[in-house]
């Protein structure tokens, strides 16, 4: 395509919100990028807009939807497709397609059942999702961390910590089933409160259409929603997941218990209380209000958690530990900064946490199937990057166990790669050291220095 401009012109006749709308559309195409310049449009979506969305999206994840076009096809053909979904989205004839059921394993054996948009429709969910995201952010509650901007898990952690240090108790809430319970018309109306009931409900139109859109199994079986649900995995699901917590339960604690701290982060939630007492009361109202919120806290693991450290006193037969967002918090002995030793309430990455990741290592099979030392790298240097970056900056050193295991299986590799250490572990393991003192860059951690083995 010449660097000229191509301008094609053409007239349609759309369905907009008010009945047809005659609109008048040129196209202007270049060899870099095509404009749409529009002339009328019922509903205020540009160009802008998609291109804005497209950006945001292209990085997080390429799987492809129901119809199997992944984002490396969608990119084929790409100025084709986002103005399709720019015409769509901005004459109010816009309806996602159905979603693609994906299953992924769960530490108990069960799975968590995602939501996979296609990629045009995960590009239309970000147009609306911008659009809202502002406005929203000016009211959800500090204590609020997950799936914002500019607010980290990490954020929510060190909030958790220095709480524990004030607040003796924690309420544990695990909500369950969230996402498969959030209620529509509570949703809807909570998203009235924030949109223009005349100039915006092309708003609601999308988002009702999304909340409603059908779900196709792995088998194929297509599945509605029945005025409750939001699909895990859709790119609009977390803006509206925090709206309906907000109000079901953010704003109502400020309102009714605003002397308590507590911390958010998407549906995982921890409440500080002061005495047990008090604990077991706010656990009862809390467990009332999401009862006319149509959600269910979880009987088994929903629990109040003593914080016990050397100032409180001991008490027996209370749970004293808690996970949040892959660590446990409890008592553990600190090295004070005088040297000595003392009983604090801290964290470490969690059991949970370890096993998956271990899980993660064993599942590559490099002790089998890699050739060489490149080739591990290759398999697991990214992760381990992101295990790092991820659990040793908000907690040092607490991926000690999990690469002395890691450790363990470049054993059994270099003994069954070189035949002069099979059967000799020791002569393993100091080969092993020799390869960290010479190339202590080639995994990420051994140039942090975990190179305990």
């Amino acid at each position: 395509m010449s660097d000229k401009p191509v301008v094609v012109k053409k007239i349609c006749n759309e369905i907009g919100a008010k009945g047809f709308n005659h609109t008048v559309f040129t196209l202007k195409a270049t060899k870099k990028r095509m404009i749409f310049e529009e002339k009328t449009r019922p509903l205020p979506v540009t160009v802008e807009m998609v291109e804005s969305a497209y950006k945001k999206i292209r990085t997080n994840g390429k799987a492809a939807g129901i119809d199997q076009i992944s984002m490396d096809e969608f990119e084929k053909d790409l100025y084709k497709n986002l103005y399709k979904v720019w015409n769509r989205m901005s004459s109010g004839s816009y309806f996602p397609p159905a979603v693609r059921e994906h299953e992924i394993p769960k530490s108990d054996g069960k799975t968590r059942k995602l939501g996979i948009p296609t990629v045009g429709d995960r590009i239309a969910q970000q147009v609306v999702k911008e659009y809202l995201e502002g406005r929203l952010e000016k009211i959800f509650h500090k204590n609020s961390y997950g799936y914002r901007p500019f607010k980290s898990a990490h954020q929510a952690l060190t909030c958790v910590k220095e709480n524990t240090r004030q607040y003796g108790w924690v309420i544990d809430l695990d909500i369950k089933s969230f996402f498969d319970t959030v209620n529509h018309e509570k949703l809807l109306k909570a998203l009235d409160r924030h949109i223009d009931p005349k100039e915006e409900r092309w708003v609601k139109l999308y988002i009702k259409r999304w909340l409603e859109a059908p779900i196709v199994s792995k088998d194929g079986e297509v599945k509605y929603r029945e005025g409750a649900g939001t699909p895990q995995g859709g790119v609009i699901s977390p803006l509206l997941s925090n709206l309906y917590l907000h109000y079901t339960f953010d704003k109502w604690m400020e309102i009714n218990f605003p002397y308590l701290r507590f911390v958010r982060y998407a549906d995982d939630i921890v409440i500080h209380c002061l005495t047990e007492e008090q604990s077991h009361h706010v656990l009862a109202k809390v467990r009332e209000r999401f009862t006319r919120c149509n959600l269910t806290l979880h009987p088994d693991k929903t629990k109040i958690v003593y914080c016990q450290n050397y100032e409180r006193k001991k008490l027996q037969g209370k749970p004293k530990k808690f996970d949040f967002l892959g660590f446990s918090f409890r008592p553990m002995s600190i090295i004070s900064k005088r040297g000595g030793m003392f009983l604090g309430y801290g964290n470490e990455i969690s059991r949970k946490s370890q096993s998956k990741i271990m899980g993660v290592i064993r599942e590559t099979h490099f002790v089998r199937r890699a050739k060489s030392w490149d080739e591990i790298v290759l398999l697991l240097n990214d992760k381990i990057r992101g295990w790092i970056q991820y659990y040793d900056k908000h907690c040092n050193r607490t991926l000690d166990n999990v690469f002395r295991h890691f450790h363990k299986r470049l054993v059994k590799w270099i003994q069954s790669h070189f035949k002069r250490f099979k059967g000799d572990v020791g002569r393993a393991y100091a080969h092993l050291k020799y390869i960290m003192r010479h190339y202590p860059n080639l995994f990420y951690h051994w140039k942090l220095g975990y190179v305990n083995i």
